[in-house]
C-alpha cells in the first residue's frame, strides 16, 4: 500500500514538474525557455518544415509528372502516324509511281528547246490549214519559271466564224500543250460571217538540266 501512494506521489510530482516548465513562458523569448519547452518547439518546427518541404517537393513531382504525360501522349500520336505510313508504305510507292508516270507524259507533252520553232510552225499551218488570215502572229519574251518556260504568242486571226472555231480546237489537239488565253472575237468587214479574233497562244517547254540549275542559282540570289 505504502509502494502504490510513493509511486503516485513521484508520478503526481513529475507531472507538476513538467506542468511549471510549461507555465509563464515568453513568447518573445523562447531562448530562457526550459529544456522540455525548447525540444518540443524544436520537434514542432522540424514537423513543420518536414510538412512544407513535403508539400513543395509533391508539387514539382506533380509538374513533373504531367509533363511526362504529356510527352508520352505527344510520342504516342507521333508513334500512331509512323505505323500508319509504314503499313501504307506500299500504297504510297505506288501512288509516287502513277505521279512521275503521269508527270513523264507531261514533260512529253512539252517541246524541248530546240522543238519550239517547229511549234510555232504548228500553230500557224493550223490557222492557215483553216484558210485563215493572219494579221498578228508574234511571239513575246520567254518566262522562265523552276522547271519549264512559258512563251505567250500575240495571235490576231480573220475568217470565218466556223473556221476560228474549229482552228481553236486544232490548237487544242496539237500534241503539244498550247492554250488560247484572253480571247476577244469582233465582226470584221461589211460580212457579218467574217469575224476578227485577238488572243493569247501559250505554250510551255521543259527546261533542259543546264537551265535548270542556272534558275535554281538565280533564285537562291534573289533570296539572299
Amino acid at each position: 500500500m505504502a509502494t502504490k501512494m510513493s509511486r503516485n506521489i513521484d508520478f503526481s510530482a513529475l507531472q507538476e514538474k513538467i506542468q511549471r516548465q510549461f507555465s509563464n513562458l515568453d513568447p518573445n523569448d523562447p531562448s530562457v525557455w526550459p529544456a522540455l519547452p525548447k525540444a518540443a518547439l524544436c520537434l514542432f518546427l522540424a514537423a513543420v518544415v518536414a510538412v512544407l518541404m513535403w508539400f513543395v517537393l509533391l508539387s514539382d513531382y506533380e509538374e513533373e509528372l504531367e509533363s511526362e504525360r504529356n510527352t508520352e501522349a505527344t510520342l504516342r500520336t507521333d508513334f500512331q502516324q509512323k505505323l500508319n505510313k509504314a503499313v501504307s508504305l506500299d500504297g504510297l510507292k505506288k501512288q509516287r509511281e502513277q505521279v512521275q508516270q503521269y508527270v513523264t507524259q507531261l514533260e512529253k507533252q512539252l517541246p524541248s528547246k530546240a522543238e519550239m520553232a517547229a511549234l510555232l510552225s504548228d500553230i500557224n499551218q493550223a490557222g492557215l490549214g483553216r484558210s485563215l488570215q493572219f494579221e498578228v502572229f508574234r511571239p513575246g519574251s520567254m518566262v522562265v519559271k523552276e522547271y519549264y518556260a512559258e512563251l505567250p504568242i500575240a495571235l490576231k486571226v480573220t475568217g470565218r466564224y466556223h473556221d476560228i472555231g474549229a482552228f481553236a480546237s486544232d490548237v487544242a489537239h496539237l500534241s503539244r500543250i498550247v492554250t488560247l488565253n484572253n480571247i476577244g472575237v469582233t465582226p470584221s468587214g461589211k460580212d457579218g460571217d467574217v469575224l476578227s479574233m485577238e488572243a493569247t497562244a501559250r505554250t510551255f517547254r521543259y527546261l533542259d538540266a543546264e537551265e535548270v540549275q542556272a534558275q535554281r542559282a538565280a533564285n537562291k540570289g534573289k533570296s539572299k
